[in-house]
């Protein structure tokens, strides 16, 4: 297991620079995203998709620092209801899953999306209760456009060798491990978890539990290291499903936190070593959006702590138990 960043916050320097920084921190991976809200700034999709010996560049640059690519990030909707929003992040996605294959990447990071109510509806429906019953009928037909889309998608997957995990996220159909779980088996083993506790945390979901339970799947595909801290001034007043703005900290009920300000070091020495205990062996990488540092103090300081959190040798033997 070693130390990843997504990217996206050194987005303002060149490939070059921000590597060269993560080296010096001790990074080992880099999760670089390539559509979707995580834009593209450290890698053109398309160009790199056409050009061999850019693509030879990017690898021979990743080697000088000493990283690879823990996974390749675009997060979308292609599932919304408007035909061209959802063609575009169809298309990023396919090519994504393309790109990961040329450049030898596992795994391509993305949300399962989230369709509207209905046929007819023109935007997105996040369903959070069955009741009343328009609600349920219109999370059962959000599940059959989905299985369809991701069954397809699940099957080219297949046939390149690459993981889609899929990140648990508010706002999108699959929000908590039961759902991603319920995907997967209507899918292939390709669908999979980008497992962001940050998501978690403040729906009351125990963490180290659902590392458990997706695990024990082998759904587990990539981690990202994202905290969050749940203000219970706030939360007692209106609860956690806060339409809040971000910036207006003061008055969340959550916020997106660096690692080890939402919980501390012990609490994540307890997800790392769930993780080894479930078989995973991947990045743990960091997406810093903490509104309340800088970028680059949160990634120093989520480092730091990882650091002393990730386990650099492999487990030896329980000579104790013999």
């Amino acid at each position: 297991m070693d130390i990843g960043v997504l990217t996206v916050p050194l987005g303002d320097r060149p490939l070059d620079d921000a590597l060269a920084y993560l080296s010096e921190l001790g990074v080992g991976a880099v999760e670089l995203g390539c559509g979707g809200f995580p834009g593209q700034d450290h890698l053109d999709r398309r160009r790199l998709l056409d050009d061999a010996d850019a693509r030879d560049d990017l690898r021979a640059t990743l080697d000088e620092y000493g990283l690879r690519i823990s996974a390749l990030a675009t997060h979308n909707n292609p599932l919304h209801p408007d035909e061209e929003r959802a063609a575009t992040a169809d298309t990023e996605l396919r090519e994504a899953i393309g790109l990961a294959r040329e450049l030898d990447v596992g795994t391509v990071t993305c949300f399962l999306g989230l369709p509207a109510g209905g046929p007819n509806d023109e935007v997105p429906n996040w369903i959070t209760a069955p009741w009343p019953s328009e609600h349920a009928a219109a999370l059962e037909y959000q599940w059959e456009v989905a299985i369809e889309y991701w069954t397809e998608l699940g099957a080219v997957a297949a046939d390149h060798g690459v993981d889609l995990a899929i990140e648990m996220h508010p706002n999108m159909l699959v929000y908590e491990p039961t759902g991603l779980l319920k995907l997967r088996e209507a899918t292939n083993e390709r669908i999979g978890a980008n497992f962001d506790p940050s998501h978690l945390y403040w729906q009351g979901i125990d963490v180290t539990e659902a590392i458990r339970v997706l695990g024990e799947a082998d759904a587990i595909h990539h981690v990202h290291a994202k905290d969050t801290r749940v203000y219970d001034a706030n939360a007692r007043v209106k609860g956690v499903l806060d339409t809040t703005d971000y910036t207006e900290e003061r008055d969340r009920s959550w916020l997106f936190r660096s690692v080890g300000y939402g919980h501390g070091e012990a609490h994540w020495k307890d997800v790392v070593s769930t993780l080894r205990m479930v078989g995973y062996d991947g990045a743990l990488s960091i997406e810093h959006e903490d509104s309340l540092t800088s970028s680059r103090e949160g990634l120093e300081k989520a480092v730091d702590l990882l650091q002393r959190a990730v386990f650099e040798t492999e487990p030896g033997d329980a000579y104790w138990a013999e």
